[in-house]
């Protein structure tokens, strides 16, 4: 049998009963509009495979490790993630409103023009990861480690970042209130202070 039969047989087997797909590794599969919502994934492990426009909604990930995977126009609202690794992903266009990440890696991994409106995001570690032109709006993130990430042009309105370290951000054309109140207690550097400056429509002069 190959991966992706495997994969659907799994599939199958989870949703006609035992609602859990466990320990599972999955190479090279390529899938598109695919059911995987309202399922629980523990220890799944997934390297280098493609999901186009799939369903995930509801799902909950548990240890699970995604290696060099593409998620296109995929749907994860209401997931939740936990002990959960990302390295080398796409997400480019997701939808993963009101998602929860709890003590999850996400390394090297894009997600562009993704929404992540209301998501909750608990001691995580974010490297070298792309959410521009993402929307970011209301969430809430408590103990969690932004490195080299790229906020160009996100939407981050109404989420603080308060206590948090983005100096080693891209925080062009970001959309914020007009107070900048989601920045209030967060470092940057002192080249970011000129984005800041620009919202508040105070004008720097070199």
């Amino acid at each position: 049998m190959n991966a992706e039969k495997a994969l659907r047989q799994a599939l199958k087997t989870a949703q006609d009963g035992s609602e859990v797909l466990e320990g599972l590794v999955f190479d090279h599969i390529d899938v598109s509009a695919l059911d995987f919502s309202e399922l629980v994934y523990r220890q799944l492990s997934l390297r280098a495979c493609r999901f186009t426009g799939c369903d995930f909604s509801g799902a909950a990930f548990y240890g699970c490790i995604l290696t060099n995977c593409q998620f296109t126009d995929c749907r994860f609202p209401v997931s939740y993630w936990k002990a959960c690794r990302f390295d080398g992903c796409k997400g480019d266009g997701g939808d993963f409103r009101r998602g929860r990440f709890k003590d999850c890696s996400l390394d090297g991994s894009i997600f562009r023009y993704a929404n992540f409106t209301n998501t909750v995001w608990d001691r995580c570690t974010l490297d070298k990861c792309s959410f521009s032109e993402s929307s970011l709006s209301e969430c809430k993130i408590s103990r969690t480690s932004f490195q080299t990430v790229d906020f160009t042009g996100a939407e981050l309105f109404r989420t603080p970042f308060k206590g948090m370290d983005l100096s080693s951000c891209i925080l062009d054309r970001v959309s914020l209130s007009e107070t900048c109140a989601e920045l209030k207690g967060t470092k940057i550097h002192a080249s970011q202070a000129a984005v800041v400056a620009r919202i508040l429509g105070i004008e720097v002069v070199p």
